[in-house]
């Protein structure tokens, strides 16, 4: 990984899902690279707990990522705060739940595309009209490798994660002429408390599911702190309506 510098300095970024693993890496790569993070989730206490983590440079948002009007609150903040947004991450998630067509509980599969892909929807529907005004911008929206390839009994995961991703690429044709870069994200199996639903220990995680990665191991939240800034940044200005597979190698077999 490189060191943090400073490629986003100045730039304003929201991050939903803020208060997760994956979510504090993103914000907290976010920072070290110079950007203001208002670190938006549903549960106020855990984000404003984030913020506190990152110091001055984070503000925490309470924000239901699956409600219209808490979506607009939270991107009015923004409006407010910092009359401007440079960079969006949709990194809110939901519990996965396993299951098939046939004995998924409606009600799960309802949870995890509203967060995940209406949520996602939602939020871009008050990002793009800021970013817009204020000159564009870039919006990272978080998938995962099994958006790619199927997992079996992960019908609702698998579905709304492979819907990010062409979501992406919708907003990206469709905002290009705003000066706006949208790109989907899509890690493999990564080292979070997620896995402790399905694992006894991160450790065992990683001794079970690491070799389904060509580099024999899961990744760390770190590294997708690291892309997501990547994808926010300049250094990325040429890249728009791409997923980016951070996934170990997991689909190259």
């Amino acid at each position: 990984m490189t060191t943090p510098g400073k490629r986003l300095e100045g730039k304003v970024v929201m991050i939903s899902g803020a208060a997760s693993d994956i979510g504090v890496a993103i914000a907290t790569r976010c920072i070290a690279d110079g950007a203001f993070v208002l670190c938006t989730d549903i549960d106020l206490d855990a984000a404003s707990s984030t913020a506190r983590q990152l110091g001055s440079a984070a503000l925490a948002v309470q924000c239901d990522v699956t409600s219209l009007e808490s979506a607009r609150a939270a991107v009015e903040r923004a409006r407010s705060q910092f009359g401007r947004l440079d960079g969006y991450v949709h990194n809110a998630a939901a519990p996965w739940h396993d299951g098939s067509v046939e004995d998924l509980d409606p009600a799960h599969w309802h949870q995890e595309v509203d967060v995940s892909l209406t949520g996602a929807f939602l939020m871009s529907r008050f990002v793009v009209p800021l970013m817009r005004e204020t000159g564009g911008g870039s919006i990272v929206l978080v998938a995962s490798q099994l958006g790619h390839v199927a997992a079996a009994r992960s019908v609702a995961y698998c579905a709304a994660k492979a819907g990010l991703i062409h979501l992406a690429r919708l907003m990206a044709v469709d905002h290009a002429s705003d000066g706006i870069r949208v790109n989907s994200l899509s890690p493999g199996a990564v080292r979070t408390g997620r896995l402790l639903q399905s694992w006894s220990s991160l450790d065992e995680a990683d001794a079970m599911l690491g070799p389904a990665h060509i580099l024999g191991r899961i990744g760390q939240p770190e590294e997708i702190g690291a892309s997501a800034a990547f994808l926010l940044s300049e250094d990325a200005s040429f890249i728009t309506a791409t997923d980016l597979l951070v996934d170990g190698g997991y689909t190259a077999r």
